[in-house]
């Protein structure tokens, strides 16, 4: 039986500066997480404060109890100009922990009460129990809620993210943040190469956003930063040793894969987007995305691979 640890640690400014994003600033009430993702980026964090990237980043949940009252003191300096802040980035601001704490519950109020714009990710439910903040900040400033859904499919789910609540779960609560004013969507983060990227299984994970009415689908390509790398290669040469090869020639100059990569990835996301008539009505592409170039390497085959064949899936009634 693992020993889980929670470790209160209070902090002297809540809103951390961000780069490389597409956003500036990012909040985060809690270090660790209980969702035990396996491809997580965050577990880098936790190795940057000499702990263990993998158990100790499960198991060691880090609780900045002060975070709303840090807030406060960040939004009233006059520096300070109503930026977008992003809630959640490294680790999920609604793990179980949440359910005792409330930080995050009150940061939002916080964020609220300054009519700050607000961007959250989550894969948590519990979400919906801050309903009512969400949908004051949705009408006072710019709301959005990204919730994270990297797959629908119930066996790729409890092997990727063993923590989490069901993906099905994910969903509903999210068609319950559209129809109460908040632009909520869909965060496929991360796309997996060899696993979620196989035949159908971005499909159908587009087709179940369509069809709990989210307001946009979005997506990023796996990383495999310092850390994270190692917990996350071990985890594939454990459950997936034939792309295990793969890996290690895809990611062979970084912990990002190449841009030509994620351009056919995304190319994947975005021909399902417009088939499932989510946040566009562009016509479809005649031809699907071929990603078998990236399939083979010096060694042979890379990843088990293709575009989706036959007719394509239906459009949501």
């Amino acid at each position: 039986m693992e020993r889980v640890s929670y470790i209160e640690s209070p902090c002297k400014s809540a809103i951390n500066s961000v780069k490389g994003m597409a956003f500036r600033w990012s909040i985060n009430p809690y270090r660790g997480c209980r969702h035990r993702c396996v491809y997580c980026f965050a577990r880098q964090y936790q190795a940057w404060h000499e702990l263990d990237a993998g158990l100790d980043f499960e198991n060691k949940i880090f609780i900045k109890t002060n975070i709303s009252d840090a807030l406060r003191e960040d939004l009233r300096r006059p520096s300070w100009k109503r930026e977008l802040v992003v809630v959640g980035t490294a680790t999920d601001c609604y793990q179980p922990v949440e359910g005792h704490y409330k930080l995050t519950r009150r940061v939002l109020e916080t964020l609220r009460d300054h009519y700050n714009p607000t961007h959250l990710i989550t894969k948590g439910t519990m979400i919906l129990r801050d309903l009512d903040v969400l949908a004051d900040l949705a009408r006072r400033a710019d709301c959005t809620v990204l919730h994270s859904v990297t797959t629908v499919d119930e066996g790729l789910w409890k092997q990727l993210e063993p923590g989490t609540p069901r993906p099905q779960k994910r969903l509903e609560v999210m068609r319950e943040l559209v129809r109460a004013g908040v632009n909520a969507g869909v965060l496929m983060a991360p796309t997996i190469p060899g696993i979620t990227t196989e035949p159908g299984v971005l499909e159908r994970v587009v087709e179940a956003a369509a069809r709990h009415e989210a307001r946009f689908v979005s997506h990023n390509v796996l990383r495999l930063a310092p850390g994270t790398r190692e917990w996350y290669l071990d985890f594939i040469r454990r459950e997936y040793p034939h792309l295990h090869d793969g890996y290690l020639r895809l990611y062979s100059r970084g912990a990002g894969a190449p841009k030509a990569y994620a351009e056919v990835v995304g190319a994947r996301v975005e021909a399902a987007r417009v088939i499932y008539q989510i946040g566009r009505s562009i016509p479809a592409r005649a031809e699907p995305v071929d990603l078998q170039p990236w399939l083979f390497g010096d060694g042979g085959p890379c990843y088990q691979e293709s575009p989706v064949v036959g007719p394509p899936p239906r459009r949501p009634a």
